[in-house]
Protein backbone atom coordinates (compact mmCIF):
# COMPACT_ATOMS: atom_id res chain seq x y z
CA UNK A 1 0.00 0.00 0.00
CA UNK A 2 1.40 3.66 -0.57
CA UNK A 3 -0.05 6.55 0.52
CA UNK A 4 1.09 9.99 -0.89
CA UNK A 5 0.93 14.20 0.47
CA UNK A 6 2.31 17.09 -1.02
CA UNK A 7 2.25 20.98 -0.63
CA UNK A 8 3.26 23.96 -2.39
CA UNK A 9 4.13 27.39 -0.76
CA UNK A 10 5.39 30.96 -2.73
CA UNK A 11 7.27 31.44 0.87
CA UNK A 12 7.84 34.21 2.87
CA UNK A 13 9.21 36.57 0.49
CA UNK A 14 9.00 35.54 -3.22
CA UNK A 15 5.47 37.08 -4.74
CA UNK A 16 5.03 33.71 -7.43
CA UNK A 17 5.19 30.42 -6.68
CA UNK A 18 7.33 29.13 -9.72
CA UNK A 19 7.27 25.51 -8.09
CA UNK A 20 5.15 23.37 -9.45
CA UNK A 21 3.92 19.60 -8.51
CA UNK A 22 1.89 16.53 -8.74
CA UNK A 23 1.27 13.12 -7.39
CA UNK A 24 -0.97 10.35 -7.76
CA UNK A 25 -1.87 6.71 -6.28
CA UNK A 26 -3.29 4.80 -9.35
CA UNK A 27 -3.32 0.74 -6.98
CA UNK A 28 -1.51 -0.48 -4.36
CA UNK A 29 1.48 -0.61 -6.14
CA UNK A 30 1.69 2.03 -8.60
CA UNK A 31 2.17 5.87 -8.17
CA UNK A 32 3.83 8.94 -9.56
CA UNK A 33 4.98 12.23 -8.22
CA UNK A 34 7.34 15.17 -9.78
CA UNK A 35 8.02 18.20 -8.59
CA UNK A 36 9.49 20.97 -10.91
CA UNK A 37 11.20 23.96 -9.50
CA UNK A 38 11.05 26.95 -12.17
CA UNK A 39 13.68 29.62 -13.27
CA UNK A 40 14.37 32.13 -15.98
CA UNK A 41 12.30 35.43 -14.49
CA UNK A 42 8.91 36.63 -13.19
CA UNK A 43 7.34 35.75 -16.57
CA UNK A 44 8.69 32.44 -17.56
CA UNK A 45 9.76 30.21 -14.49
CA UNK A 46 6.21 29.42 -13.32
CA UNK A 47 5.49 28.72 -16.95
CA UNK A 48 8.49 26.66 -17.40
CA UNK A 49 7.44 24.36 -14.25
CA UNK A 50 3.59 24.24 -15.52
CA UNK A 51 4.29 22.77 -18.96
CA UNK A 52 7.34 20.66 -17.47
CA UNK A 53 4.73 18.96 -14.77
CA UNK A 54 1.95 18.98 -17.53
CA UNK A 55 3.93 17.22 -20.07
CA UNK A 56 5.61 14.48 -17.90
CA UNK A 57 2.26 13.67 -16.38
CA UNK A 58 0.06 13.38 -19.92
CA UNK A 59 3.22 11.47 -21.60
CA UNK A 60 3.07 9.38 -18.77
CA UNK A 61 -0.31 8.58 -18.64
CA UNK A 62 -0.36 7.78 -22.31
CA UNK A 63 2.34 5.05 -21.58
CA UNK A 64 2.26 2.09 -19.92
CA UNK A 65 4.69 1.61 -16.80
CA UNK A 66 4.68 -1.81 -16.70
CA UNK A 67 5.83 -2.16 -20.71
CA UNK A 68 8.74 -3.89 -22.27
CA UNK A 69 10.68 -0.67 -22.28
CA UNK A 70 10.74 -0.44 -18.14
CA UNK A 71 10.28 1.95 -16.08
CA UNK A 72 13.51 3.84 -16.59
CA UNK A 73 12.65 4.17 -20.48
CA UNK A 74 9.63 5.47 -19.59
CA UNK A 75 10.62 7.89 -17.14
CA UNK A 76 13.14 9.16 -19.89
CA UNK A 77 10.78 9.78 -22.32
CA UNK A 78 8.14 11.53 -20.14
CA UNK A 79 10.97 13.62 -19.52
CA UNK A 80 12.12 14.28 -22.64
CA UNK A 81 9.25 15.38 -24.04
CA UNK A 82 8.83 17.64 -20.92
CA UNK A 83 12.32 18.79 -22.01
CA UNK A 84 11.09 19.24 -25.70
CA UNK A 85 7.84 21.28 -24.31
CA UNK A 86 9.89 23.78 -22.62
CA UNK A 87 12.60 24.30 -25.04
CA UNK A 88 9.93 25.17 -28.08
CA UNK A 89 8.58 27.50 -25.54
CA UNK A 90 11.64 29.10 -24.25
CA UNK A 91 12.74 29.30 -28.25
CA UNK A 92 9.55 30.87 -29.77
CA UNK A 93 7.77 32.83 -26.95
CA UNK A 94 10.21 36.06 -26.03
CA UNK A 95 9.02 36.26 -22.60
CA UNK A 96 10.39 33.28 -21.90
CA UNK A 97 13.83 33.32 -23.41
CA UNK A 98 15.98 31.44 -21.46
CA UNK A 99 13.78 29.45 -18.66
CA UNK A 100 13.93 26.38 -17.60
CA UNK A 101 13.33 23.99 -14.64
CA UNK A 102 14.45 21.42 -12.28
CA UNK A 103 12.75 18.16 -12.27
CA UNK A 104 12.82 15.40 -9.88
CA UNK A 105 10.38 12.32 -11.01
CA UNK A 106 9.39 9.03 -8.84
CA UNK A 107 7.44 6.08 -10.53
CA UNK A 108 6.75 3.75 -7.81
CA UNK A 109 6.32 0.13 -9.25
CA UNK A 110 5.16 -2.82 -7.55
CA UNK A 111 8.10 -2.55 -4.46
CA UNK A 112 10.91 -0.33 -6.60
CA UNK A 113 11.13 2.91 -6.70
CA UNK A 114 12.73 4.18 -10.20
CA UNK A 115 13.44 7.89 -9.98
CA UNK A 116 15.01 11.10 -12.43
CA UNK A 117 16.18 13.85 -11.44
CA UNK A 118 17.77 17.30 -13.63
CA UNK A 119 18.99 20.10 -11.37
CA UNK A 120 19.18 20.39 -7.98
CA UNK A 121 15.37 19.50 -6.66
CA UNK A 122 16.21 16.07 -4.71
CA UNK A 123 14.75 12.94 -3.75
CA UNK A 124 15.22 11.57 0.21
CA UNK A 125 15.01 7.74 1.40
CA UNK A 126 13.55 7.66 4.72
CA UNK A 127 13.13 4.93 7.47
CA UNK A 128 14.28 3.75 11.33
CA UNK A 129 17.89 3.35 9.77
CA UNK A 130 18.08 6.98 9.10
CA UNK A 131 17.93 9.25 6.00
CA UNK A 132 19.62 9.05 2.36
CA UNK A 133 19.91 11.32 -0.05
CA UNK A 134 18.95 9.29 -3.58
CA UNK A 135 19.44 11.73 -6.10
CA UNK A 136 22.29 13.86 -7.14
CA UNK A 137 22.40 17.96 -7.37
CA UNK A 138 23.66 19.08 -10.82
CA UNK A 139 25.05 22.24 -8.99
CA UNK A 140 28.38 24.75 -8.85
CA UNK A 141 28.99 23.57 -5.03
CA UNK A 142 27.43 19.97 -5.71
CA UNK A 143 30.90 19.65 -8.21
CA UNK A 144 32.63 21.64 -5.13
CA UNK A 145 31.91 18.71 -2.78
CA UNK A 146 32.78 16.00 -5.01
CA UNK A 147 36.06 17.51 -5.93
CA UNK A 148 36.22 18.22 -1.52
CA UNK A 149 36.65 22.39 -2.23
CA UNK A 150 34.24 22.70 0.18
CA UNK A 151 32.28 20.79 2.54
CA UNK A 152 28.82 19.53 2.54
CA UNK A 153 28.02 22.34 5.52
CA UNK A 154 29.90 25.34 3.67
CA UNK A 155 27.67 24.39 0.37
CA UNK A 156 24.88 24.76 2.31
CA UNK A 157 25.54 28.65 2.84
CA UNK A 158 27.78 29.12 -0.15
CA UNK A 159 27.54 32.29 -2.44
CA UNK A 160 27.16 30.02 -5.60
CA UNK A 161 24.96 27.26 -4.18
CA UNK A 162 21.41 28.25 -6.30
CA UNK A 163 23.62 27.74 -9.61
CA UNK A 164 22.94 24.72 -11.20
CA UNK A 165 24.64 23.15 -14.04
CA UNK A 166 21.70 21.06 -15.51
CA UNK A 167 18.26 22.44 -16.24
CA UNK A 168 14.76 20.80 -18.07
CA UNK A 169 13.92 22.70 -21.19
CA UNK A 170 17.65 24.41 -21.45
CA UNK A 171 18.94 22.55 -24.34
CA UNK A 172 17.42 20.43 -26.84
CA UNK A 173 18.52 17.03 -26.10
CA UNK A 174 17.82 16.50 -21.93
CA UNK A 175 20.65 14.82 -19.86
CA UNK A 176 19.33 13.46 -16.53
CA UNK A 177 20.04 11.34 -13.80
CA UNK A 178 18.31 7.36 -13.06
CA UNK A 179 18.92 5.55 -10.24
CA UNK A 180 16.28 2.87 -8.20
CA UNK A 181 15.65 1.95 -5.06
CA UNK A 182 14.07 -1.03 -3.37
CA UNK A 183 11.61 -0.22 -1.17
CA UNK A 184 9.93 -2.20 2.16
CA UNK A 185 7.27 -1.66 4.33
CA UNK A 186 8.16 1.26 6.76
CA UNK A 187 9.95 3.44 3.89
CA UNK A 188 8.92 6.80 2.99
CA UNK A 189 9.71 8.42 0.13
CA UNK A 190 10.31 12.70 -0.12
CA UNK A 191 10.64 14.68 -2.94
CA UNK A 192 11.45 18.36 -2.75
CA UNK A 193 12.68 22.16 -4.16
CA UNK A 194 15.98 23.59 -3.16
CA UNK A 195 13.38 26.24 -0.94
CA UNK A 196 13.15 23.06 1.32
CA UNK A 197 16.67 21.10 1.43
CA UNK A 198 18.32 24.78 1.72
CA UNK A 199 16.26 25.38 5.25
CA UNK A 200 15.74 22.16 6.42
CA UNK A 201 18.72 19.59 7.27
CA UNK A 202 18.50 16.23 6.36
CA UNK A 203 18.44 15.34 10.72
CA UNK A 204 15.43 17.54 10.76
CA UNK A 205 13.68 16.13 8.30
CA UNK A 206 14.60 12.81 9.35
CA UNK A 207 12.41 13.28 12.61
CA UNK A 208 9.11 15.17 11.29
CA UNK A 209 8.77 12.30 8.73
CA UNK A 210 9.21 9.76 11.64
CA UNK A 211 8.23 11.77 14.62
CA UNK A 212 7.06 14.84 14.21
CA UNK A 213 3.18 14.06 14.57
CA UNK A 214 1.16 13.15 12.26
CA UNK A 215 2.45 11.75 8.71
CA UNK A 216 -0.31 13.09 6.75
CA UNK A 217 0.40 16.77 8.40
CA UNK A 218 4.34 16.10 7.48
CA UNK A 219 4.46 18.07 4.45
CA UNK A 220 2.94 20.47 6.38
CA UNK A 221 5.42 20.69 9.12
CA UNK A 222 8.04 20.86 6.72
CA UNK A 223 6.72 24.30 5.10
CA UNK A 224 5.85 25.68 7.99
CA UNK A 225 9.60 25.11 9.51
CA UNK A 226 10.81 27.09 6.29
CA UNK A 227 8.32 29.82 7.01
CA UNK A 228 9.40 30.30 10.42
CA UNK A 229 13.04 30.52 9.15
CA UNK A 230 12.11 33.29 6.52
CA UNK A 231 11.25 31.18 3.81
CA UNK A 232 13.29 32.97 1.18
CA UNK A 233 12.28 30.77 -1.73
CA UNK A 234 9.22 29.10 -2.95
CA UNK A 235 9.26 25.75 -1.20
CA UNK A 236 7.36 22.09 -2.43
CA UNK A 237 7.67 18.75 -0.85
CA UNK A 238 5.82 15.49 -2.10
CA UNK A 239 6.02 12.09 0.55
CA UNK A 240 5.16 8.68 -0.20
CA UNK A 241 4.79 6.08 2.73
CA UNK A 242 4.91 2.68 2.20
CA UNK A 243 2.81 0.32 4.29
Amino acid sequence: MIHAWGVTDKGAIRTQNQDGYYLDVTSEHLAVGVVCDGMGGAKAGNIASLIAVETFVDTLQSMQPKDEAGPPAVLSQAAAAANSAVFRRACTDPDCRGMGTTMVAVLIVENVAYLLNIGDSRAYHINEEGITRLTRDHSVVEDMVARGDITPEEARTHPRKNLITRALGAEEQIRADLYEKQLHSGDYLLLCSDGLSNIVTDQEILYEVLHGGETAECCQRLLDITLSRGAPDNVTAVLFQIV
